[in-house]
């Protein structure tokens, strides 16, 4: 065990509470452990307020509205635009989207959301921003838990029950004074998680019957986990209980707002949402105050996994990403779910081989189904979505380094160079490979594969090694036997040379036995095929030769699919020469 040399011992554990002995989960036969996730909840992004808040340098209205336009773009229908009272940022950029109704930039399917706490004076200068605006949800807010209660606001039950019903009158009343508009109402006990259930079910009950909600005139309720305490089981039986004690439940939202201190907040809004809950508050990517508030994206795109239709378009991942991170002057982490650079990518050997395999059968079954392969079932080794759903190509899979196996080099090679290589003669192109990224200690891009085979196997059989065809010409006798005559150089002697065979590399093997070349020559195992890739009409062929004792692979390239032939037998002879 490493200890603290400021503090000898273990770390005081002992000063922390468990979290039930902070707060009182009353019990019941809690029903969400056999729910299921079979549609999207209403997702309301609070980037703009919470999110923004949250930023080292808050946005601007430029940015904001970039932001806004993204988020309607995405589908999203609630939006929360700010915190007016808060700043005069907040306030400008509300008034802004209330001058820009007419253009349409504020569809009449979207609703802004602004964000208000219990102080009659911050409330007045909310209603003040909304001016213009024919539909709004006001978010009112306090802390209602006991530690809050004493420690922040130094006031008991009664005392936040009283201002609480105050602030709703006053919301109350300057709604009436605007017939025009439509302003819902939106009730947020922070700290839910850390307060008594009862109280809760008091304040919400109490503000459904002041705020008059009916099944056709909604009121939310939303329940934070502002400062996560405790498994995500337990937030989620926190919610079911004020989801199966709610009065007047056809006429209440009931909404979350997860945070992610312990690193489980998406966990605690999909078991939320299990537990009854069908509104959930977060943020793209999950930005927010200290580790974050749930992020939406991984949400919607864990239902699409499943299946389930996420109710927003995220079908271009990279452009949603860019204008986050310009927003929020924020980077995504490359291993964020879903969005980071890196999530569709594989760099290991056993990862690779089975994404290679995967891609090559989806395509077959595609193939095989009659239907186009974006729409066919995906069933993918490693890949729980389809990157292309994302808009994303397959370039940046399977990438190569130190790592990588021989089905990520041969997976890379096909793809973009339009070499299928035998399976048995991938081993050795990895180890030609391994054997520079070892040195480099950097990844092999899918050219540095291609220059690194094309020294290892190509170039040998292209006159460069110990034994070199100056010139050679083949042909056929009466009986069918080949016949193969050359010019031959081996090291530094040159002759010409003729070998006879069942076919032109037998009979070429035959030459090169009868010009000296150490040991019997045999061709093991060849293939060829056509370069998928271009427009050069080139073939590639492989060979694997037994020289003496030696064994080894070559490969040829040519438009003449004869000429690629005998490069790779010469290429083969020269790797096994000089092993």
């Amino acid at each position: 065990m490493i200890h603290n040399p400021q503090r000898p011992g273990p770390m005081p554990y002992h000063r922390y509470r468990p979290f039930q002995d902070r707060v009182h989960v009353p019990e019941f036969d809690r029903r969400w452990p056999a729910a299921r996730l079979e549609r999207a909840p209403l997702w309301v992004p609070v980037d703009l307020r919470d999110g923004n808040q949250a930023l080292a340098e808050p946005m601007d209205t430029d940015r904001k509205h970039r932001f806004f336009d993204l988020l309607v773009r995405t589908g999203f229908k609630e939006i929360e635009v700010g915190y007016p009272s808060a700043s005069r940022a907040d306030f400008d950029f509300v008034r802004h989207l209330a001058g820009l109704v007419a253009s349409g930039a504020v569809p009449d399917d979207v609703t802004p959301v602004v964000f208000t706490p219990a102080r009659p004076e911050l409330i007045e200068r909310t209603f003040a921003a909304l001016e213009g605006l024919p539909r709004a949800v006001v978010h009112l807010y306090i802390a209602t838990s006991p530690v809050w209660r004493d420690t922040v606001l130094g006031r008991d039950r009664a005392e936040v029950r009283h201002t609480v019903h105050e602030a709703a009158t006053l919301m109350a009343r300057l709604a009436e004074a605007r017939p025009d508009a439509d302003i819902r109402f939106q009730f947020s006990p922070e700290t839910f998680n850390l307060t008594e259930p009862d109280y809760v079910l008091e304040l919400c009950d109490g503000l459904t019957v002041l705020w008059d909600a009916s099944p056709d005139r909604p009121v939310t309720h939303n329940l934070p986990a502002t400062v996560e305490i405790s498994t995500p089981n337990v937030y989620a039986d926190q919610v079911e209980y004020v989801h199966r004690h709610l009065a007047r439940r056809d006429s209440v939202i009931l909404s979350v707002h997860p945070h992610n201190d312990r690193g489980t907040g998406v966990a605690c809004a999909e078991l939320a949402v299990l537990a009854g809950a069908q509104r959930v508050e977060g943020c793209l990517f999950g930005n927010g105050e200290r580790t974050g508030n749930v992020d939406l994206v991984t949400l919607a795109l864990n239902l699409y996994a499943q299946g389930v239709d996420p109710m927003l378009d995220l079908s271009d991942i990279d452009a949603v990403r860019d204008v986050v991170e310009y927003c929020n002057r924020l980077p995504v982490h490359p291993r964020h779910p879903y969005a980071g650079e890196l999530v569709h990518t594989a760099f290991s050997g056993t990862h690779q081989d089975a994404i290679s395999k995967g891609l090559a059968r989806h395509a077959k079954d595609a193939a095989e189904a009659g239907v186009p392969p974006e729409l066919a079932p995906w069933n993918v080794p490693y890949l729980p979505l389809d990157p292309a759903d994302l808009g994303r190509g397959y370039e940046a899979v399977i990438r190569v380094n130190s790592q990588s196996g021989k089905g990520g080099v041969a997976h890379l090679l096909r793809t973009h160079h339009g070499l299928d290589l035998p399976e048995r003669m991938r081993p050795d192109v990895s180890r030609a490979v391994q054997a520079v990224t070892d040195d480099t200690g950097r990844e092999a891009t899918p050219d540095d594969l291609y220059a690194i085979f094309r020294t290892a196997y190509l170039e040998p059989g292209r006159g460069t090694g110990p034994v070199a065809l100056e010139s050679w010409s083949t042909d056929r006798d009466a009986s069918g036997e080949h016949r193969f005559g050359c010019v031959l150089r081996v090291g530094d002697r040159t002759a010409p040379a003729e070998g006879r065979g069942n076919g032109p590399l037998a009979a070429l093997a035959d030459a090169l036995a009868r010009a000296g070349v150490p040991g019997s020559v045999d061709v093991l195992d060849f293939s060829e095929h056509a370069v998928t890739t271009g427009s050069t009409g080139e073939a590639a062929a492989y060979a694997e030769c037994r020289v003496g004792d030696r064994t080894a692979w070559g490969a040829g390239l040519d438009t003449s699919v004869l000429t690629a032939s005998v490069q790779a037998v010469l290429s083969a002879v020269n790797r096994a020469y000089e092993a």
